[in-house]
């Protein structure tokens, strides 16, 4: 592929718009893009005409909106161009087939935001995203509601949040003399993954049902020698990254770094951030990539966030910013933040957002999977707190407790040899413990698991975010002395809020009692973080915001439980069939034909005592029978639950179920340690781990 010209070949993006469109559709188009005015729907059909000639030139011949549903994941629904002309066929679309489609809305979840059997939804086109062709299809990215008018996606809120973080931020520049069309959010979520063969893939069951192995137990060499991080690239993984690279360039998405992570097998993409709009659509398009061109070099690329026990898990660092359509970015501190009021300011207004609702923070990251990584020492503690680093911490400390600072200016770096360049040091460490820590110009929210629709966090972000300038603005607009006042918003929220910073390690055992002496939350699984959402502080902040109307907003929440309850279900029935129909015959079978060994040897030699093979023989089927025991148990407890009862049902899982998976693995993955590898009817860890070379 030859760069940069192949950039983006497969997307109708500015340039593709620019050369194709009439210059005053061009330009009203870019007005809605740029400056978020409303759409023109009368440039629907110049648009639609030129993205179908477009696409048809780049070998579609169908095209679909693209939306993302609150499963999380996206969906399409595709429909040819052609249409009858005589006995022959044009290629035709429409402008209102650009701007709205009609797709069944009955089997998506909407948290009983919409009754079932009323199955009418709208898909409607999302300019502010470029569309883009794949497989002789046109992707055009939209939104999608009920009949109603209830948001069924994770688009429409997020289109909201950033509609909300821009006017508030707009009312906060104003009164500093800053003028600008658009106040726009981007991010930039790095992404962890594993990649595997598809061969051993294929033979484990748990790993086809629910994205991770169920049983298994850690191979002798793992991440200890910490050798893979950063690591030669593997022949087979650099091909692979390769092929990568190239398909999502030719979608526009702004890869830029790859290597290996921490564990066997792991490895991670980071783009170029941008508007968090494109960066949401572009991440849910990389994942779907990843996978695919996996399959096409024999392997499977997995985004669960713990598909393997004893390792470290995937997750989705988010960095998240803020900054005009002139390039200011709100949270870039300068050479002198103690005299930048306008950063401080909007710094306030994060720590302030972040400790007021970190529950909500915490809620929107949750799901089964990341409930293994958060605070597995791996990832940040589940606790929210904000990391500032050295120099901001000092800043906020000196306004804190209302002492002068002084500056240590620019930090310079050597290592002290004259061949060896000076080179800048930033202001700010990274601290890996923290979930939610300033990196220079930016924030990056580290909670995120490896499979999440990002759109979730930025929601959450954005919208308070916006509520705490929204607060800022309306005593800026009340001042005479702008100045002045913005200071005192910054020393008294800082105060108010100075317990969620913490510039020291979140592994330390030393934090968690701390934490709770500060008053923070510390909800460590799905089931307890998620009912805050229900909470009318938590609820009214969106709706205030206009993001969700309050049913949309305990939809989400019933959502997110309900959708724990199913995994964790599928999770234990897997382990259930996994255990009962493969793993207890298999160890029946060693067990049995060890006695058959044993009994053989006797009547040859009776004297010999052979207590290896009979001390063997009782632990398995010791082991074998707690298994059983374990199954029993599992099965029981699995029907008493009520699945109804969307929060009870969730809380038993946490608390009963899966403790029930524990036990039962505890006793499979000892067997694994025990019995002949001819035997055993999965491959192991090391089998799936160091498969690819």
């Amino acid at each position: 592929m030859k760069l940069p010209e192949n950039f983006g070949v497969n997307v109708f993006n500015d340039s593709v718009q620019k050369e194709t469109l009439p210059k005053e559709v061009y330009k009203a188009l870019r007005a809605t893009i740029d400056a978020g005015k409303q759409l023109d729907v009368s440039i629907a059909g110049a648009v639609a005409a030129a993205m179908k000639d477009w696409a048809v030139s780049k070998g579609a011949t169908h095209y679909t909106h693209w939306f993302q549903p609150l499963t999380g994941l996206t969906a399409e629904k595709h429909d040819s161009f052609i249409e009858p002309d005589g006995d022959k066929v044009i290629m035709r679309l429409t402008g209102k087939s650009l701007i709205v489609g009609e797709p069944d809305a009955s089997s998506f979840p909407s948290g009983g935001s919409r009754a079932t059997y009323m199955a009418r939804g709208y898909t409607a086109w999302d300019p502010t995203s470029p569309a883009f062709v794949k497989e002789g299809t046109l992707y055009i990215p939209t939104v999608f509601v009920s009949y109603t008018g209830e948001t069924l996606d994770k688009k429409s809120p997020l289109l909201r949040s950033m509609t909300a973080l821009d006017k508030q931020a707009k009312r906060v520049l104003k009164k500093f003399g800053i003028d600008c069309k658009r106040v726009n959010c981007e991010a930039g979520p790095e992404q962890e993954y594993f990649i595997i063969s598809e061969e051993e893939y294929y033979k484990r069951k748990d790993l086809q049902l629910t994205g991770r192995t169920l049983f298994g137990t850690p191979v002798t060499r793992g991440q200890e020698l910490e050798d893979h991080y950063f690591g030669v690239i593997k022949p087979a993984i650099g091909e692979y990254m390769r092929d990568l690279d190239e398909e999502l360039w030719s979608y526009g998405v702004l890869s830029k770094t790859k290597h290996n992570e921490v564990a066997p097998a792991q490895h991670e993409m980071a783009p170029v951030y941008c508007t968090t709009n494109v960066a949401v659509d572009t991440n849910m398009l990389t994942m779907e990539l990843m996978k695919k061109v996996a399959h096409r070099h024999g392997l499977v690329c997995l985004l669960h966030e713990k598909p393997f026990k004893g390792i470290n898990g995937s997750g989705k660092h988010n960095n998240w910013s803020i900054s005009t359509d002139t390039g200011l970015n709100l949270l870039k501190p300068g050479d002198t933040p103690e005299t930048n009021t306008l950063f401080m300011l909007v710094l306030t207004a994060v720590i302030k957002a972040v400790d007021d609702y970190q529950g909500i923070l915490r809620a929107f990251v949750a799901s089964a999977g990341n409930d293994h990584r958060l605070g597995a020492d791996e990832a940040p503690p589940a606790i929210i707190s904000v990391y500032l680093g050295d120099q901001l911490g000092a800043l906020v400390d000196s306004i804190v407790k209302g002492q002068n600072y002084v500056s240590e200016g620019k930090m310079q770096g050597s290592i002290g040899v004259p061949e060896s360049p000076i080179f800048p040091k930033d202001a700010t460490d990274r601290n890996r413990t923290s979930p939610f820590a300033f990196t220079g110009n930016k924030f990056e929210f580290r909670m995120l698991g490896s499979q999440a629709n990002v759109a979730d966090a930025n929601i959450s972000l954005n919208t308070i975010v916006a509520d705490a300038l929204s607060q800022f603005a309306d005593e800026l607009e009340n001042a005479k002395d702008v100045e002045k006042a913005a200071n005192k918003i910054i020393a008294r929220e800082l105060k108010a809020h100075y317990r969620i910073i913490y510039n020291l390690d979140g592994y330390g055992p030393e934090w968690e009692p701390e934490a709770a002496k500060r008053g923070l939350l510390n909800n460590k699984n799905t089931a307890d973080a998620v009912p805050v959402l229900y909470e009318d502080k938590n609820i009214e902040v969106f709706v205030k915001q206009g993001v969700y109307t309050r049913e949309e907003a305990k939809a989400r929440a019933d959502i997110r439980l309900e959708n724990y309850t199913k995994i964790i279900n599928i999770e234990a029935l897997t382990m259930i069939e996994m255990a009962k129909r493969d793993v207890i015959p298999s160890v029946s079978d060693f067990v049995a034909d060890l006695c058959q060994n044993v009994a053989a040897k006797r009547a040859v030699c009776e004297e010999i005592p052979y207590n290896t093979e009979k001390n063997l023989i009782a632990r398995l089927s010791k082991l074998n029978d707690a298994a059983s025991a374990a199954v029993e148990k599992l099965e029981s407890d699995l029907k008493a639950i009520d699945k109804e009862q969307i929060v009870p049902a969730a809380k038993a899982m946490a608390h009963t179920v899966i403790p029930d998976m524990d036990a039962l693995r505890k006793a499979v993955d000892e067997m694994e340690t025990l019995v002949s590898s001819d035997y055993w009817p999965y491959p192991s860890y090391f089998d799936i781990l160091y498969s690819v070379k």
